[in-house]
């Protein structure tokens, strides 16, 4: 077995202080990933993967990415919730990493929702 390097702790290092950020940090807006059993069977992780290549392609720091369990609609994964400062809650169904990207691109960069993957907006509330 080869020895660590002092290198390569450093990069260990930084990939973890870049995913604590992207989890914990204050940004702009907020990307929650559902990945419970089913959105994991569904895809879900290669919703994540997607989004992860895009925000280190283009340097995305002012976005938090999160990921939670299940949310209620197993049928309708992989699902993921965008949420940008001061608005309404979007959560998006039937995803693709393409349709990620887009989602990306047009709702969390540009400010526009991508009517056509919306399931809900606004938060559910229990009376």
């Amino acid at each position: 077995m080869p020895r660590i390097k002092i290198e390569d702790l450093d990069k260990i290092a930084e990939r973890v202080r870049r995913a604590t950020v992207l989890r914990e940090g204050a940004g702009n807006a907020k990307i929650t990933v559902h990945m419970g059993t089913c959105g994991i069977a569904a895809g879900a992780r290669g919703i994540m993967s997607a989004l992860l290549e895009e925000f280190e392609k283009q340097d995305i720091k002012d976005v938090i990415l999160t990921s939670s369990g299940c949310a209620g609609l197993c049928s309708r994964e992989p699902m993921a919730t965008v949420e940008l400062k001061g608005e309404a809650p979007i959560k998006y169904v039937d995803l693709t990493p393409d349709k990620m990207r887009r989602i990306l691109a047009e709702h969390v960069l540009g400010g526009k929702i991508v009517e056509e993957y919306v399931l809900a907006k606004g938060s559910e509330r229990v009376s």
